[in-house]
Order: structure tokens, then C-alpha cells, then sequence
């Protein structure tokens, strides 16, 4: 049976952290589950005090300490009225409030880190983790992170590179957009090669089989570790689409949001649903499927006006490869629209001065690439080369075997 990190430490080893100042990193996917009936599932925070540990004060990735901010909303910090806790922010209104401060881990011995990724470069909590193991490598702050599992697994890596010059908090790191490593394994690499002097420990999860998408593994009674990290991640199936469907925010098309399948929706008013299905299809990305659909966003773009667009469903999963689906759902918009079509152009977490596809993509190549009609094998031609480098580059820092791809080889 599966148990995250947060769980393993619970089970035996927190007795190491009673008599110490505990800072909590976390949100509402910071939950563990009970190993008998009645089966329950409490919040990590709840779960500490009640084993006697001292939380001192608490920490909220984007998105919030409850997640109930929209994305690219700042938060406020100040005391939780549910854990009486102070919450320092760590996505305010300034590009400065994503780091820890020196006086945010003023009394902390050990900052525990606690937040559920979802196995995308874009995602931004392991940006928020590394450079939390900047501050409290400054301040001498131990840090432990809880691992949990990659939700797509840990087997299938596929993107391109990242260049120093287009790193951001949708790219804090040289990562494909699905790198196959968990949580934990970030904080390795990491912390390996920024030299930090940091005293790092990760609980390693029980029993996850990296071959395996999260829904299938196997849970025991208790059922799921999985809940919604962000506002706009409610499901597995959602992390399965985002490394491509994230693509679709660096375009003035509707990626879903305000519906109730974010990023498995994509469309806007001025697109024929039943053309741009096919136009999808003609391209013939493996293991997508798409049907037309029209939709009516509650929220965010054409928010009130009815898109026509596709449903994206994943036909196989083992076989899907989600960037080259993204970048599908674009160029057939590019396509059947060149008059309407556009990229965004606004602020994109903090960054100004690029495009935000080309923070998403790490570069311009793949946009002008499509600008120009190229194809996909095109735009994607780095793609094969950084997979590799990547796995041999992150081989040294994996924490549970791999069996299969390109890290049989690495």
C-alpha cells in the first residue's frame, strides 16, 4: 500500500522533530490518511499538533494556505483562523515575496515542506521550494521534505531545455515540461547542484511504483492521497493534460478556466468546434483524442460568451505525449484563425519583457516555428536531445527505481 512521505514520518520518525520549532510549507493537499477504521483523512498541520510537535508558524505557496486564490492572485499572509497559526505569503504582489525573508524564519529550527506537484516544469511549488532551501540554507534552517508522488508517474520524460535566460517561476530550473521526478528528487538535484549547504532530509514515500500514474496505484483502504493542490488541478486526469495544456495560458485562447475542466477545454468564440477538432486531429498527436465542445467560462477569458473549441481526452495514456498536444491545439487555432489568433502579451508571473510562451517553452523557437507554418517535429526538434541529457543529469539524485525509459539508459 502507498503512503506519502507525510505518512512515513508519522508512522516512526516524528519523534525527531518533537522539542523543535517547526515551520509548515503547505496547502490543502498536505493531508494524511488514517491506517484504520474509520478511515479519515486529516491535515498534516492537525496531525503534527496532535503527535505533540511545536508548529510555530506556517507558509503559503501560490494559490494560498487553503488554495482559494486564482491563479496570478496575490495573497495575503496574517493568522489562520483554522490553525490559529501565523501564515507568512510566498505569492504576494511583488516578485521579492516569493522568497523567504530572513525574518519569516526568525524562531524556526526545521521548515517541513508539505505541498503536492504535479510532474510539470510550469507548476510552481518546487520553484517555491527551492528557494526556500536558498533562505534556510542563509539562516541554518533544517528543512524536511514530505515526498509525494509524481501523479503522471515516473517513468516518461518529455520537453525541451530551459536556458538560463528564460527562467522564471513557471521555469525556476532546467527541467523538461514533464521531468518524471518527485517532489523530493527536485529538492536532490537541486540542492546538489547550486552547492547549498543546507541540512535537507526527505521522507521518501512507501511503496510508490514510478510505472504507475497515481491513479493506479495501489492505496489500501484508506484510498487516495490526492487532493486538489490548486484551484484549477482538481483531478489526476487534469495533471495528465498540463504539460501541454499550460501551453494554451501563453495564447489568448481559453484553457478552461471558469468550467469545470480546466485545461481539458479549449476553444474561443470565434473558432467552429467541429473544424477545429478535425484540424486537431489531422495532426495526430499520440494518444490524443479531442471531440468539439462549446463552453461558456465563468470566469478569466471570454468569460460570459460561449466558446466553440474541443474536449481533450487521452485516448493512451502510455502513449500520450502532452507538450506536442499543446502545441497541436495551438497551431490548428493558428490555422483556422491567423485574423483572430493571438499570444499573450500581458505580465506573466512577474516577467514583462518575454512572451509568456516563450517562458512556458524556454525559448522562441517552437512560436516561430508555428508563426512561420513549420510542423510539429520542427518546433519540438530539441526535444529528444534534452530528454536524454536530462535523465543522465538527474540519474544520481532519483530516490526510487526506475525500470523503464530513458532512464534504463541514462
Amino acid at each position: 500500500m502507498l503512503r506519502t512521505g507525510a505518512e512515513v514520518l508519522l508512522d516512526g520518525q516524528v519523534a525527531e522533530l518533537r522539542g523543535r520549532r517547526l515551520g509548515v510549507l503547505c496547502n490543502p493537499s498536505s493531508l494524511v490518511r488514517s491506517r484504520t477504521p474509520p478511515w479519515r483523512r486529516s491535515h498534516l498541520v492537525d496531525a503534527l499538533l496532535e503527535q505533540g510537535c511545536d508548529v510555530v508558524r506556517l507558509y503559503g505557496p501560490e494559490h494560498g494556505l487553503w488554495s482559494t486564490a486564482q491563479d496570478l492572485i496575490a495573497v495575503e499572509g496574517g493568522e489562520d483562523p483554522v490553525f490559529g497559526r501565523e501564515v507568512t505569503t510566498l505569492y504576494g504582489r511583488s516578485f521579492d515575496t516569493l522568497t523567504l525573508q530572513p525574518e519569516a524564519l526568525d524562531g524556526i529550527d526545521t521548515l517541513i515542506f508539505d505541498v503536492q506537484d504535479v510532474g510539470s516544469r510550469y507548476y510552481t511549488y518546487f520553484a517555491t521550494l527551492c528557494m526556500a532551501l536558498d533562505s534556510c540554507a542563509r539562516r541554518g534552517v533544517q528543512v524536511v521534505v514530505l515526498d509525494r508522488p509524481n501523479p503522471l508517474g515516473g517513468e516518461t520524460i518529455e520537453g525541451g531545455y530551459l536556458p538560463e535566460k528564460y527562467r522564471s517561476f513557471v521555469g525556476w530550473l532546467d527541467l523538461p515540461q514533464r521531468h518524471g521526478l518527485t517532489i523530493g528528487e527536485i529538492a536532490r538535484l537541486y540542492t546538489a547542484e547550486a552547492g547549498l549547504d543546507v541540512a535537507l532530509k526527505v521522507v521518501q514515500c512507501d511503496a510508490w511504483d514510478p510505472a504507475n500514474y497515481l491513479d493506479e496505484q495501489d492505496f489500501g483502504p484508506a484510498g487516495s492521497c490526492w487532493y486538489a493542490p490548486s484551484p484549477n488541478m482538481p483531478t489526476v486526469q487534469t495533471a495528465v493534460v498540463y504539460p501541454g495544456g499550460c501551453l494554451i495560458e501563453g495564447t489568448r485562447l481559453s484553457e478552461g478556466r471558469g468550467t469545470t475542466r480546466p485545461f481539458e477545454l479549449v476553444g474561443a468564440p470565434y473558432l467552429d468546434a467541429r473544424r477545429y477538432a478535425a484540424a486537431i486531429e489531422r495532426r495526430q498527436v499520440p494518444g490524443l483524442v479531442v471531440r468539439p465542445m462549446r463552453y461558456e467560462p465563468t470566469f478569466q477569458k471570454f468569460s460570459g460568451l460561449v466558446c466553440g473549441g474541443v474536449a481533450v481526452e487521452v485516448s493512451d495514456r502510455r502513449q500520450f505525449a502532452a507538450v506536442r498536444a499543446g502545441l497541436a491545439l495551438i497551431d490548428a487555432a493558428m490555422e483556422l484563425a491567423p485574423e483572430h489568433f493571438q499570444w499573450r502579451t500581458e505580465v506573466y508571473e512577474f516577467v514583462s519583457d518575454r512572451l509568456a510562451i516563450d517562458l512556458l517553452m524556454g525559448g522562441t523557437h517552437a512560436r516561430e516555428v508555428l508563426e512561420a507554418r513549420g510542423t510539429l517535429d520542427q518546433a519540438t526538434c530539441d526535444f529528444a536531445d534534452a530528454e536524454r541529457q536530462f535523465a543522465r543529469r538527474a540519474r544520481p539524485h532519483l530516490l526510487y527505481r526506475r525500470r523503464g525509459g530513458l532512464w534504463a539508459g541514462a
